[in-house]
């Protein structure tokens, strides 16, 4: 209604002969724009827009969604945060754009190095069309530095430079505690093959590689991080799940101070403030990056 009322006054001021000069330019400059963003809107409206469907899988930090096309998924960035096998719980503000964000950057990135992922776009801020890939139900993490359960389960001091990048393998599941596995153990269960295997540690030391040089230049320490794979239908496998704040251990390469270098999710485990403002800057140092290759 409001809109009809203010075209009705332009037109008013627009057909008036009366009217000085600089008032008629000023009502036809008005009017030009009213125009472009009618169109703008009614092009918007008239799009094709990808129907979503039944809600298949809501995670800690992400929402899965089915759509009108079943090798398409749509996934949700959410801004809520857990700690400790989700027994610490909480919110970052703005945590699921600024994922999103980061994630897509990185995906894209590594696409144009080769290393298949299952991202297809990103229809608004906090959404990604992504490949309806199987997970592999392995979380599979990369050291570079001793941190977090390393320190806790083997006395390395953190901080301490790994003589070479560590892959473990943790068994997908809450409800054990996500349970660290042996590639016999991987076989017992049946999870996965040892060729899988093989092939998920490879593309883990492949990715870290790219992702070390990457922070680097971005004055971020790749500390470790965690990554999920999967399957199409013809057993091709995917990087899947995120490459975020939320899944990698980053430290700034410019701080000294042990708290004041911590740029990802330890902010919220361990209670340091300033959560918020590390993933921001996280965020501003990729895009920055991205933007110079």
């Amino acid at each position: 209604m409001l809109a009809v009322i203010f075209k009705q006054q332009l037109y008013i001021i627009f057909f008036n002969d009366h009217l000085p000069d600089d008032i008629n330019f000023l009502s036809r400059l008005i009017a030009k724009i009213y125009s472009t963003i009618r169109l703008t809107i009614d092009f918007r409206l008239s799009m094709p827009r990808m129907i979503t469907m039944e809600k298949l899988y809501e995670g800690k930090a992400k929402i899965l969604y089915q759509t009108d096309d079943p090798d398409i998924l749509l996934t949700y960035y959410k801004d809520d945060a857990t700690a400790f096998n989700a027994q610490k719980r909480g919110q970052i503000v703005g945590k699921g754009e600024i994922n999103c964000t980061v994630s897509t950057a990185l995906f894209q990135w590594l696409e144009s190095l080769g290393i298949p992922t299952h991202y297809i776009d990103r229809p608004s801020s906090r959404e990604m069309r992504v490949k309806a890939i199987k997970i592999i139900p392995l979380e599979v993490v990369v050291r570079n530095i001793a941190a977090g359960s390393l320190c806790k389960q083997t006395g390395l001091k953190e901080g301490k430079v790994l003589p070479f990048p560590l892959v473990e393998f943790y068994l997908k599941d809450d409800a054990l505690g996500d349970p660290l596995l042996t590639p016999d153990r991987i076989k017992v269960i049946d999870i996965a093959s040892e060729e899988q295997v093989n092939q998920l540690r490879d593309l883990a030391l492949q990715i870290n590689q790219y992702l070390q040089e990457f922070f680097d230049k971005c004055q971020i320490i790749l500390v470790d991080f965690k990554l999920e794979f999967g399957v199409d239908k013809t057993g091709k496998i995917y990087l899947g799940d995120e490459i975020s704040p939320d899944t990698c251990r980053l430290w700034d390469k410019t701080q000294e101070d042990a708290q004041a270098r911590i740029l990802d999710k330890d902010r919220f485990r361990r209670d340091l403030g300033d959560v918020e403002t590390a993933y921001q800057q996280v965020q501003a140092r990729v895009l920055q990056q991205i933007e110079s290759l």
